[in-house]
């Protein structure tokens, strides 16, 4: 039997009058929340600074080693563990998903950088050496004047603006507006719609392109051609669904809309490498073996 993974709120772990948003020191935000080592998901956006420290995190599965000056993000809903190792020293920031709601025209801006995309290898890296003390900086001042949502709010963008800026030389290809525009839009239409539509021709009809036009964007942005991302979205919801809690694989099946339980227990394999039992059972395992 698998143990539901429960879903963390904003007041379980943190330290602050205000709901909307916490700024903390890593090593007092560890130091409460010591016992939560466990799988874990946020219904809140986090995300924390390394300056000193060691072990592992990891996010939907995919493991990191920790490293000074890395830095990682993640969008509600993801699935996070850790294991620390040494002194553990940065910051750590949570924020609602509606903190910029009434504060930006459009809401949804900030899944626009690249770190909320909700693509892990996206969400892992490191802070560059020149932006270092900028970046130090701008977290002081907000756990600083955290009280001050406005400030808050104009700090964390500014933020975000000066890490996006840093990476975009190591992006794979630079990409036009229009298409880089198109790219998110498509990301967003699989995050609603990855259950039922699975074909690119569904997706392009959408957005008002050729299914060739948009496998093309895709394979020059992402090196993944569309049907690839449309897969990898479904995998991870698969994933999600066989640790979140004691779904039976038939289940599971029928929510993510296959047809029968052999023809997801083949698709899940191939992608995986392993069967849908066979990944729980080696996520209960090592579940167990971070619990001793």
């Amino acid at each position: 039997m698998v143990s539901k993974i429960p879903v963390i709120d904003q007041c379980t772990v943190s330290n602050s009058l205000r709901s909307e948003i916490m700024v903390e020191d890593l090593a007092t935000y560890l130091h409460r929340n010591k016992s939560l080592v466990f799988p874990h998901r946020h219904n809140f956006y986090h995300f924390l600074l390394f300056t000193q420290g060691g072990g592992t995190h990891s996010i939907d599965f995919e493991t990191f080693e920790v490293a000074p000056w890395q830095i990682y993000f993640m969008s509600p809903g993801q699935i996070h563990t850790w294991t620390f190792d040494g002194e553990m020293t940065g910051f750590v920031v949570n924020f609602d998903k509606d903190f910029f709601k009434t504060f930006l025209l459009r809401p949804e801006h900030i899944s626009y950088f690249s770190f909320f995309s909700g693509s892990v290898q996206d969400e892992v890296f490191t802070v560059k050496e020149e932006q270092r003390t900028a970046v130090l900086n701008i977290f002081a001042r907000l756990q600083q004047n955290v009280q001050d949502l406005d400030f808050a709010r104009v700090s964390m963008l500014y933020l975000f603006h000066v890490l996006e800026k840093q990476r975009e030389p190591v992006r794979p290809k630079e990409v036009s507006l229009y298409n880089h525009t198109l790219l998110r839009n498509f990301l967003q239409l699989i995050e609603l719609h990855y259950a039922t539509l699975r074909l690119p021709k569904a997706y392009a009809e959408l957005l008002y392109i050729t299914p060739n036009h948009l496998n093309a964007l895709c394979k020059e942005a992402l090196g993944l051609s569309a049907g690839e991302l449309i897969r990898n979205r479904v995998v991870l919801e698969a994933k999600r669904l066989l640790v979140i809690q004691n779904y039976s694989v038939s289940t599971i099946a029928y929510e993510l809309n296959f047809s029968d339980n052999s023809y997801f227990t083949k698709f899940f394999k191939k992608s995986v490498g392993m069967t849908p039992d066979e990944f729980r059972k080696h996520m209960n395992i090592n579940k167990s073996h971070h619990e001793k």
